[in-house]
């Protein structure tokens, strides 16, 4: 299947400063695509960019096909942007500030009728549709403004921090649904935030942005492997490994390397694959062993470890 999103060089400068930087990345239907970046990497512009709000100094992009710069109206149709600002009228309801939005979009009728209750209920603001939105809270706004969002049923969902303001049960929802519409219903997400374990939980790649510039690209596995090569694994010895339990385990088959930690010891292997023979040779040397914890590296590991290479230079080590 194709690309839903490609961008080639892509690059836009306000005021000689260059908010986006060469930006070249490819993103496929039912993919989510976080992008993370401190403030000012680049996130904002990029989004214009491919919603056809900004139009490029240089490169080009094609999102559904479509030329955002020449084909922008009948791109926006088919797309969809949700602020981290609700932006609803508050003299409104719930209810009318989806149904303002549905006739802007040509949509009326029973069945857009039917579809603004469904979502209104299906993000927990059914009992408020009649609400007027002066007195929603700031959860409430945000789940009325992702509905209204979602009204035209859009085939690319570009989301700027889409759960702030949100309660935790509100949170869960929020990114259960946009799971669904990727996964199940083939939707392209683009994902603007800084909460990393909201985009680790829904990202299938990662476009780390520094300055306008692309810092890495690739699934969230791809950047670790990238970054740290092995798998970090804690072994619960119940005391501090020995000097001759690290010497024993760094001599073991697919070991990069072995610690003594508080409690055991911490290992690097090839993968998951060379643990069992590592606790047989532990085990067969008279060391207990109370419990193996692989520790893959996180998300936040893999974002902060890139913005420290991009300010000072070489990643640390793990």
């Amino acid at each position: 299947m194709g690309a839903t999103l490609q961008t080639d060089d892509l690059s836009r400068a306000f005021r000689g400063r260059r908010a986006v930087d060469g930006l070249t990345l490819e993103v496929h239907p039912g993919e989510v695509l976080a992008l993370l970046g401190p403030n000012g990497a680049g996130k904002t512009t990029t989004v214009r960019l491919l919603d056809g709000v900004l139009r490029p100094d240089r490169g080009s992009c094609r999102v559904l096909g479509l030329d955002p710069t020449t084909d922008g109206e009948a791109l926006r149709r088919r797309t969809a942007v949700l602020t981290e600002e609700a932006g609803l009228d508050d003299r409104l309801t719930a209810r009318e500030n989806l149904a303002a939005t549905a006739r802007i979009r040509g949509l009326r009728g029973a069945g857009t009728d039917r579809r603004i209750g469904d979502l209104l209920d299906r993000l927990g603001m059914g009992g408020r549709a009649d609400d007027r939105m002066a007195g929603a809270s700031t959860g409430q706004r945000k789940r009325v403004a992702l509905a209204r969002a979602l009204i035209h049923d859009p085939e690319v969902l570009f989301l700027d921090e889409p759960t702030s303001g949100l309660d935790p049960s509100g949170t869960r929802e929020v990114v259960a649904m946009i799971a669904e519409l990727a996964a199940g219903h083939g939707r392209t997400v683009v994902l603007c935030t800084h909460f990393l374990p909201e985009a680790s939980r829904l990202a299938t790649r990662v476009a780390v942005l520094h300055e306008g510039r692309l810092r890495a690209y690739g699934t969230p596995d791809e950047l670790a492997d990238g970054l740290w090569p092995g798998l970090p694994v804690d072994l619960d010895l119940g005391a501090p490994a020995t000097d001759a339990t690290v010497e024993l385990l760094r001599r073991a088959g697919g070991v990069h390397r072995a610690d003594a930690v508080v409690g055991g010891a911490r290992v690097v292997v090839d993968d998951r694959d060379a643990v069992p023979a590592l606790v047989a040779t532990l085990t067969g040397s008279g060391i207990a062993v109370y419990g193996v914890v692989p520790r893959p590296p996180t998300l936040e590991d893999v974002y902060f470890a890139l913005q420290e290479q991009a300010i000072s230079g070489p990643h640390p080590e793990r």
